[in-house]
């Protein structure tokens, strides 16, 4: 399998738009790797890439050859998995992309208890807004990816839905903490603490508050959710999240998590899927098997 070291370069190459940067993360001279790529390329009878003065790009023939390329890697990490089943070792590699929300709680659970039953399986958590995180799944970057907002991509295959009311985070003590359902009127009598614009929850909250004539005073926004959660703990500024982002343990952190009203916001949904028509490696085909088990558990109404 020589030819599988030149797609992998190839592949580094693409991802990174330049030869002396993709040297760098491959551990070789840029020479060589462009030897490499020019071997390559006149074995396939075409080039693959553009020459650029800050770098390259793959052209329309490369486009075709990193998606071949692709899918042979993917291919060939299936294959050492199953080999590595045959044997009894049960090795393996899952890649997931994510929304930061689910780093709290769920996901770090879910990966621990797969690690209990298959030890020697690695993991690769990018934390990603949802267009990256599509893109990952489309590009073989990631095996699987969970998404709040989906951009309709035919490639991204859907295998399992949850339905999830976004709901106000603030401290424990804070004078809205005992009230049971809450109108986004009244979470505007306090500060607001905001989730960045690239993130699914936040572009939901925008669209509730543009049919509104009351606008809340935004203190301060953040792409880092920890940020946002210890933040509201320390003060009365209230903050947005899914319910599935917070566990039981954060909870008991000076935090609570009310829901608001549905007349003010509607509920979201969040996908979890995979490349439409790939065959994942075994031990992620496991991992996507136990994570759509586990959400249609805790959310029965789950598509």
């Amino acid at each position: 399998m020589k030819h599988l070291t030149t797609f992998r370069l190839i592949d580094i190459v693409a991802k990174q738009n330049s030869i002396r940067r993709a040297a760098e993360e491959a551990a070789i001279t840029p020479s060589a790797l462009l030897r490499r790529i020019q071997s390559f390329e006149k074995e396939l009878g075409a080039p693959i890439f553009e020459r650029l003065s800050d770098g390259v790009r793959l052209n329309a023939a490369g486009e075709l050859v990193i998606d071949h390329i692709r899918r042979q890697l993917s291919d060939t990490e299936k294959l050492h998995t199953k080999l590595s089943d045959l044997s009894g070792i049960r090795l393996g590699h899952v890649t997931i992309a994510c929304n930061p929300a689910l780093t709290f709680d769920f996901l770090p659970r879910e990966i621990s208890k797969y690690l209990d039953q298959y030890p020697d399986v690695t993991f690769d958590v990018q934390v990603l807004d949802h267009n990256s995180a599509e893109k990952a799944v489309v590009d073989y970057s990631a095996d699987m990816a969970f998404v709040f907002d989906l951009n309709n991509i035919p490639e991204f295959q859907i295998l399992i839905a949850v339905e999830q009311q976004l709901s106000a985070l603030m401290a424990a003590d804070h004078p809205l903490a005992q009230k049971d359902n809450l109108r986004l009127l009244e979470c505007m009598d306090f500060p607001w603490a905001l989730p960045s614009k690239i993130f699914g929850g936040r572009a939901l909250l925008d669209s509730a508050l543009a049919r509104l004539s009351r606008q809340p005073e935004i203190m301060l926004q953040s792409n880092s959710f920890e940020f946002l959660k210890n933040y509201v703990r320390l003060n009365n500024a209230i903050s947005f999240q899914s319910p599935i982002a917070m566990g039981a343990e954060h909870m008991n952190e000076g935090l609570v998590l009310k829901p608001l009203d549905p007349l003010d916001l509607q509920s979201n949904l969040i996908f979890f899927g995979q490349r439409a028509g790939r065959t994942l490696p075994v031990a992620s085909a496991r991992f996507a098997d136990q994570i759509t088990k586990s959400l249609a558990t805790l959310y029965p109404t789950a598509n």
